[in-house]
């Protein structure tokens, strides 16, 4: 077998990718904003300070006179640069001995490389994401790579399979969704990610069950705190930001069809054969999180979907509490439609049928930017469904942004990093445009 036991050839690491060299990751340690500078300066001077406070002592102790072997003061100049040039052959030496060690191994660049982005990150734009489902989760996982100012914003609607299961057994909110967006927005090893995501399939009582919900269901009876228990849960997974429910209520759906007919319970919402007149959320006047309207109120930007228009960004946002913090934001508003209708909920869908229902259910200057994919693809018979199309209808107070969004290898979703980027050039480009506005008012 070609190729070093340890994962790397010719400096190259198993991923792919060029590993820095020691020089390299030593500097990521060291540029501004990365915080260790100061700390290598304190300890410097500490050195120092001590030196100096050893020389008090011994001249004290022992009656030292220093030999004034140089005119002026240039034997203390002369101590310095002797110091420095020990330190730094200390250094050379140091490298030289372990450097190799380092090299051969990740650990340097790994500590380096994660210091070096966690710093620059938690000095990125505050992002607020609302929604549920795959959806949200493919758009966390592209925005995480921007920012770790980021905030989901998760709905507690599911009542279907697993999370049906824990809610109805254990009294607690549905821990699906929140799962998956933990594990979008982790930095763990794959094999945690991988281990929070598996799913039990067999077992008396265990079937069905992911063992990422088990996890969180056990946390929040040993926390006695839902908000614990996601707490302990993104630590664990080493998460970009945090992860919200939208209320800490109970919340069940119904919606009204077009016929008159109630449809009861979010599983069921998908047989709704007569097209859906109206959501409703019981209770009708739940509380939002308190963290969730901060979030919100502090935002930066503010991303309503991708998602399940029904079933996983309305929920969030019929919240009283979300919808007029959402209202009062002074963030950027972007809406992301999504790449294909939905059996029951958006059957015949058009962008612009996506964006009425969304203003119907909350309120009509509810978002400034539209997002949309203009990359069709024919879905074939292995997905439902058809591409949501844009017809280029002109939307009123809406600024509307096509881009090809849809993800490669799977024509229903959105690709992550394209979605993320499309996001911030939205962002960037309403920045450019408010300084104009703000340099033609003065």
């Amino acid at each position: 077998m070609n190729g070093s036991s340890n994962g790397s050839r010719d400096g190259y690491a198993s991923n792919g990718y060029r590993q820095p060299s020691l020089w390299q990751s030593v500097m990521r340690l060291i540029v501004p904003g990365v915080g260790l500078k100061r700390w290598l300066l304190l300890g410097a001077v500490g050195v120092s300070v001590c030196s100096v406070g050893m020389a008090y002592v011994a001249r004290r102790v022992f009656d030292l006179t220093p030999p004034e072997f140089l005119p002026g003061q240039m034997e203390g100049f002369f101590f310095v640069i002797i110091g420095i040039v020990s330190i730094l052959l200390a250094l050379y030496g140091f490298h030289r001995s372990v450097g190799p060690l380092f090299m051969q191994s990740s650990s340097l660049n790994h500590v380096a490389n994660t210091i070096y982005t966690r710093r620059s990150l938690s000095k990125g734009l505050k992002i607020v994401a609302i929604g549920g489902g795959t959806g949200l989760s493919v758009l966390l996982r592209g925005l995480k790579a921007y920012t770790d100012n980021l905030t989901a914003i998760v709905t507690v609607a599911d009542d279907g399979g697993s999370s049906g299961r824990l809610r109805r057994d254990l009294d607690m909110l549905p821990p699906g969704d929140l799962r998956n967006c933990l594990v979008a927005m982790s930095d763990a090893e794959p094999l945690m990610t991988e281990l929070f995501q598996y799913r039990f399939d067999r077992g008396d009582g265990l079937k069905g069950h992911s063992f990422g919900n088990l996890f969180i269901a056990a946390m929040t009876d040993v926390t006695q705190s839902f908000d614990e228990a996601l707490a302990e849960s993104s630590r664990v997974l080493a998460v970009h930001g945090r992860i919200i429910p939208s209320t800490m209520d109970n919340l069940r759906l119904s919606v009204k069809q077009t016929n008159g007919e109630l449809i009861h319970g979010e599983s069921n919402v998908m047989d709704a054969d007569a097209g859906i007149e109206r959501l409703m959320i019981d209770p009708p006047n739940a509380e939002a999180h308190p963290a969730a309207v901060e979030a919100l109120l502090e935002a930066d930007i503010i991303v309503i979907g991708p998602g399940s228009l029904y079933t996983s960004i309305l929920p969030n946002l019929m919240v009283k509490g979300i919808m007029d913090a959402v209202r009062e934001s002074a963030a950027s508003k972007v809406y992301v439609t999504n790449i294909a209708t939905e059996r029951g909920e958006t059957e015949d869908y058009s962008v612009l049928d996506h964006y009425d229902a969304l203003t119907k259910h909350t309120f009509r200057e509810i978002v400034g930017h539209t997002v949309v994919n203009n990359r069709l693809r024919d879905l074939g018979p292995e997905f439902y469904g058809a591409p949501v199309r844009y017809k280029g209808q002109l939307i009123r107070g809406v600024r509307v942004h096509a881009h090809d969004l849809v993800d490669a290898s799977h024509p229903v979703r959105h690709d992550s990093e394209k979605l993320a980027r499309a996001i911030m050039n939205v962002y960037h480009k309403g920045s450019g445009l408010r300084s104009l506005i703000k340099l033609g008012m003065n």
